[in-house]
């Protein structure tokens, strides 16, 4: 289910995409949703990229985002999988290898596109 985004979310999102002026999506016309697609499909380069602006995330901000995936209000669907890897990878490496599984378990388990 869609979720909108609030001051927390917007701010997170800001800071990984500063050149960010608008939250909506220019493919489909809907506010973003999620912080994540938007930054991977929307803002990102590439993969390296996408690695470089999730990097930027302290661990508290890191945390908040994987609860939002783990709980099912952070949609990890639209994106491509090399993106999603590299957002596993890093969350093993800040976080724990525990909640890097619960991800790709939550990320195989769903993952359609939602708008």
């Amino acid at each position: 289910m869609p979720r909108e985004l609030d001051d927390k979310d917007i701010a997170i999102l800001k800071k990984l995409a500063p050149e960010c002026g608008d939250l909506t999506c220019s493919g489909s016309g809907h506010m973003f949703h999620s912080i994540l697609p938007p930054i991977s499909n929307h803002f990102a380069e590439d993969t390296e990229d996408f690695l470089r602006r999730i990097s930027r995330l302290d661990k508290e901000e890191l945390t908040y985002l994987t609860d939002l995936i783990r709980n099912g209000e952070e949609s990890l669907g639209c994106m491509p999988v090399e993106d999603v890897e590299a957002l596993v990878h890093y969350i093993r490496d800040t976080i724990s290898p525990d909640v890097a599984q619960n991800v790709i378990s939550v990320y195989e388990s769903g993952g359609s596109c939602e708008h």
